[in-house]
């Protein structure tokens, strides 16, 4: 749907003048009360899940939520040139965060993936998602469809994705270095990279599995097996799965009602903060309440794709599509995982699950997005970044 986007090659940059005023008037608050919803949604979950409590959960998401929120308006309303002029700085500054993980990282459930700030634990291979699609968007920005079928015209952006994703393997993180992948394949494609490319990746990924499977570690390995036989493990490592089946059916059609969910309250379903606490929802609000939380994750996505094709520069249609793709992967893989129709990969229910970095990250590409909305008209030709 978004190959061949048209470029805006031969245009002269119009320099709209847009007033603070202005700019808050045209930024999409549709978007913003959905955000909003679905935060509140989660905040009382997490109420839930702490037995009725406000601590240690929820009113941590409330406080952690605030000045996400204020920097997602903050980022809305810069001139989405100057993003798009800074591309490279944001994309260098998250990158050299992930190799002081590497030096310097905190070290937590086994895995080396925070950087402790004393006041914020960062997680900058969430930053990156943000990061890399403003990059990518830059880079393909600068080129006509012409050059893009140029094979060698590949490497740049192919580096751009690897480099980040090589890191996060090292911490290691596999469904983090998935996301980025598949994020960044959406930029590709609608950049406009024939599809064959596409399909030789994929053929070229196939081919090293036998190998990538050597090389993940033991606990990787047994996510697999869980996937595929639960129940050889009921009481190891199959426990969270067949706990998450277990809350899922038991919620029938309108749930047991709100702190009610005998799993989530009984302590019997783990991570219930976290990765599970869509099981959580809808086992209190039965199959009603999860397709509604789901309804709205889509209104978002619609939001995020019109925004995209509103755009008339394509920087911003790429930013669109690549912050929205993210978005759509984050909701997408965490209500398959817990429905067991992929591997536990542990990515956070969006908006929804507790954690700072990933709630931030999510505020912030929501911000890119609203930019992308109250610029959408600004022409930006591909030869004028030194004019901006």
């Amino acid at each position: 749907m978004f190959v061949a986007l048209p470029q805006d090659g031969g245009l002269t940059p119009q320099r709209p003048q847009l007033t603070l005023g202005t700019k808050i008037r045209m930024i999409n608050w549709g978007l913003v009360f959905l955000v909003c919803l679905i935060t509140s949604v989660g905040i009382a979950m997490l109420y839930s899940a702490a037995g009725g409590q406000w601590d240690p959960w929820a009113k941590s998401q409330m406080i952690r939520f605030a000045p996400g929120f204020v920097l997602m308006l903050i980022i809305a309303l810069v001139d989405i040139r100057l993003w798009m002029r800074f591309a490279y700085g944001i994309y260098c500054v998250v990158f050299l965060l992930l190799v002081a993980v590497e030096i310097m990282g905190h070290i937590g459930m086994g895995a080396q993936r925070w950087i402790n700030l004393g006041f914020f634990v960062l997680q900058p291979s969430e930053l990156m998602k943000p990061a890399l699609a403003l990059a990518l968007a830059r880079y393909f920005h600068g080129l006509t469809l012409e050059q893009i079928g140029r094979p060698l015209m590949l490497i740049p952006p192919l580096i751009l994705v690897f480099a980040p994703v090589g890191l996060v393997l090292l911490q290691p993180n596999l469904g983090t270095s998935l996301l980025l992948i598949m994020g960044s394949g959406a930029i590709f494609f609608a950049a406009g990279v024939r599809i064959w490319k596409f399909l030789l990746a994929i053929g070229a990924g196939l081919a090293v599995i036998p190998i990538g499977w050597e090389m993940l570690h033991d606990y990787q390995r047994q996510r697999v097996y869980t996937f595929l036989e639960p129940e050889t493990d009921p009481l190891g490592a199959g426990y969270n799965i067949i706990q998450s089946k277990i809350a899922l059916g038991s919620g029938g059609l309108f749930g047991k009602g709100f702190m009610m969910g005998s799993q989530s309250q009984l302590m019997f379903l783990p991570e219930k903060h976290t990765d599970f606490i869509f099981v959580v929802l809808a086992e209190e609000l039965g199959m009603a309440g999860a397709l509604a939380l789901l309804f709205l994750y889509c209104l978002m996505l619609v939001y995020g794709v019109v925004i995209a094709l509103s755009a008339r520069n394509q920087f911003g249609r790429l930013v669109g599509v690549g912050l929205t793709t993210q978005f759509f992967l984050y909701m997408f893989v965490n209500v398959a995982m817990v429905m067991g129709l992929i591997p536990v990969v542990g990515i956070p229910l969006p908006l929804v699950s507790y954690g700072g970095t990933a709630m931030m990250t999510l505020l912030i590409c929501v911000g890119f997005l609203l930019s992308v909305s109250v610029h959408r008209e600004i022409r930006i030709p591909r030869s004028g970044i030194s004019d901006l």
